[in-house]
């Protein structure tokens, strides 16, 4: 099909599938700094470029699918968050978001601790240098193998998430003749606005120990209790990609609340609290998140606030971004293999990836932005579903969007803030290769998690 076949959308808003309006944006070509990373822009020849280089000139060296990582705006952001909450406070990045030794070593010399929730997320910062008293180690179901290696490496602390946690952990602990530090995370049953399974903080979910009927409190007593234990704070967090601060504020009055509860009882102000992460980014350009600057300022009054009512003297915070620090610095980069109109509805593109590198459209139903990457255009724009190439129906990237109608075979498409949970996520289904992550800067490109291959696939099926 000719570039010029392809029908175009309407110019007017259109209805969605579920029920809301979208509408082209004045010009396609315009790329929206919210939501992209802050090195990308188009040169002059009106191809999309990160810290100086073409997506044409990354494809080429590293083909698609691909995650391209402006390591620029990681460090940036990473220091921005360091910067907001000053030396008074800890920030962790939340490795689940995106992990690997790189990453690691940027987070160790911009001065982030860093959180983990896995022995092989443990094993990759320990093995990238980050200091074990720098780490923090989360999980519900940590395994005794887990945990004697993260008491045995020093970690900084480990969240207790449930009273047999409690008792394993000391266990293991004095056994190592070590008393490990450790806080409490407490479900505070707050309703985040977010979605269902990415809200934590309501009483009905696996994670965390419940406020609600004193369990909480009895968590407390124990910990304080046994000799293998050091408890330092009560740990809340209470969902995912959020932007209303009036859920923190909620968390912060209950969690001290109970830290009176703890020193009117036991005679002991615990020294920390932390609030957890779960931020928001923009995904599309109707998102409107925070700056490190004001969730810090905010919090900082909230806590103090409730401390000043409550008697206590202020205990230190802690914060845990993950998606608001890596979540803007990337995106996929796709190549358009089929464009397929189906009138009277959308157009379906097809790309080179899917569902393995991205699966948070099918699993949270989550919303993305997309831009023609290769060169511009002035055609008209047409409404589109870009799809992957994988055996499923739900296999979608991208929902609803418009991209220029005269959009062909060989485009160069890209998807931005898949910095977050997308590689960390990825799958073989269909024994798809997971795409490499390349970080960009100052007009060099270096592969820090290369591109699967068939031997890799194949060289773990013995049988």
């Amino acid at each position: 099909m000719s570039r010029s076949a392809h029908p175009a959308g309407p110019r007017h808003a259109d209805v969605m599938s579920d029920g809301h309006y979208l509408a082209p944006a004045d010009d396609l070509n315009v790329l929206d700094e919210k939501v992209w990373s802050r090195t990308v822009t188009r040169d002059e020849h009106g191809a999309v470029t990160v810290g100086g280089l073409t997506v044409s000139r990354l494809a080429e060296e590293f083909g698609t699918p691909a995650y391209f990582l402006d390591e620029a705006d990681f460090r940036a952001r990473c220091r921005a968050w360091s910067d907001a909450f000053g030396p008074g406070a800890d920030v962790f990045y939340a490795g689940k978001a995106f992990l690997s030794r790189a990453v690691v070593r940027w987070l160790r010399e911009e001065g982030l601790n860093l959180d983990v929730c896995s022995g092989g997320e443990l094993a990759t910062a320990l093995d990238a240098g980050m200091p074990a008293e720098r780490i923090a180690f989360h999980g519900n179901n940590k395994t005794v193998e887990e945990i004697e290696r993260a008491v045995a490496a020093g970690v900084g602390r480990i969240v207790l998430d449930s009273f047999q946690e409690i008792v394993r952990v000391a266990h293991i602990a004095q056994g190592l003749g070590k008393r490990q530090r450790v806080q409490i995370r407490v479900t505070v049953g707050v309703e985040a606005h977010t979605h269902e399974f990415i809200a934590t903080a309501h009483e009905d979910q696996k994670f965390g120990i419940a406020l609600a009927g004193g369990q909480a409190a009895e968590a407390v007593r124990r910990a304080l209790t046994l000799d293998g234990l050091e408890l330092v704070g009560i740990h809340s967090h209470i969902g995912s990609q959020i932007f209303d601060m009036a859920g923190f504020e909620v968390s912060a009055r209950r969690v001290v609340q109970l830290l009176a509860e703890v020193r009117d009882e036991h005679g002991v102000e615990l020294p920390e609290i932390d609030l957890g992460g779960g931020l928001g980014i923009a995904y599309t350009s109707e998102d409107d998140p925070r700056e490190p600057h004001e969730i810090a300022k905010s919090l900082g009054d909230i806590v103090t606030r409730e401390c000043e009512a409550a008697g206590l003297a202020t205990p230190r915070i802690s914060v845990e971004p993950g998606r608001a620090i890596v979540g803007p610095t990337a995106f996929t980069l796709y190549e358009v293999g089929t464009v397929k109109p189906l009138e009277g509805l959308r157009t379906y593109v097809s790309v080179d990836g899917g569902m393995s590198d991205n699966i948070r459209t099918a699993l949270y139903d989550a919303e993305y932005s997309v831009a023609l990457a290769s060169r511009t255009s002035d055609a008209e724009p047409m409404l589109v579903r870009v799809v992957g190439k994988h055996c499923e129906s739900g296999d979608i990237v991208v929902k609803d969007a418009y991209l220029p109608s005269d959009l062909a075979p060989g485009d160069l498409i890209a998807v931005p803030a898949t910095g977050a949970y997308c590689r960390s996520m990825a799958s073989n289904y269909n024994h798809a290769l997971r795409p490499p992550v390349v970080a960009v800067r100052d007009g060099e490109a270096r592969v820090i998690v290369r591109r699967e291959t068939e031997e890799d696939l194949l060289r773990l099926d013995v049988g």
